[in-house]
């Protein structure tokens, strides 16, 4: 029998570090730990399905979370049955003990108790994502319709970039030169030269 934990993370900008370290507590051997940094469109989970072809029957696979083993309900059901069923594997889950299935269960009433408890915690697991995603949304539309800006803020307008401009203009300089002596990049002189032509009405190319 050997033990192994997971660690996922939904995207390359989260930490496991969380997850790793209770594991470890737990007594998982840091080389017995398989992460995966997947997002939520692709799930992909190479890491995860390495260690589940290397697991055998009677081993057992410790997560921090019941959600670590699936992105909705439905995936983490299938996944469970599919790992204590007909893989044969036990499963431990730190935050709650008492889904562990290698513990001595009370015949067919213990096991139908792990079941439910599972599916309610499955169930929740999905709700709380479902409601933060809601409650970012709400709270993103509230930022808008207050003016916020999202994304990089907005480089000023320096007080001279209008004589460069009209330098320019007049063909007397290049734009890279007004560019320069704008303090601002090629690239953003030239956003703001078209901005200020919309503004005005002019063509040019």
């Amino acid at each position: 029998m050997c033990k192994y934990g997971y660690v996922r993370v939904s995207s390359k900008d989260q930490n496991p570090e969380r997850q790793l370290e209770a594991l470890l507590k737990y007594g998982v051997a840091e080389k017995d730990i398989y992460t995966d940094k997947v997002s939520g469109k692709d799930f992909n989970r190479p890491r995860y399905k390495a260690l589940i072809r290397k697991m055998s029957r009677g081993d057992i696979l410790v997560v921090k979370s019941i959600d670590r083993l699936g992105r909705n309900y439905e995936e983490i059901i299938d996944q469970w049955r599919y790992l204590c069923r007909k893989k044969g594997i036990d499963i431990e889950v730190i935050e709650f003990p008492l889904l562990n299935t290698n513990q001595t269960r009370d015949g067919l009433t213990g096991t139908f108790i792990s079941d439910i408890t599972l599916q309610i915690l499955a169930y929740l697991a999905q709700t709380e994502r479902e409601f933060i995603k809601q409650r970012q949304s709400e709270g993103i539309a509230i930022a808008k319709a207050k003016g916020i800006r999202f994304g990089a803020k907005r480089i000023e307008t320096p007080e001279c970039f209008e004589n460069s401009y009209t330098l320019w203009k007049a063909g007397q300089i290049s734009s890279r030169k007004a560019a320069e002596l704008s303090g601002m990049s090629h690239s953003t002189f030239y956003r703001r030269c078209s901005e200020l032509d919309k503004e005005q009405n002019i063509c040019f190319k």
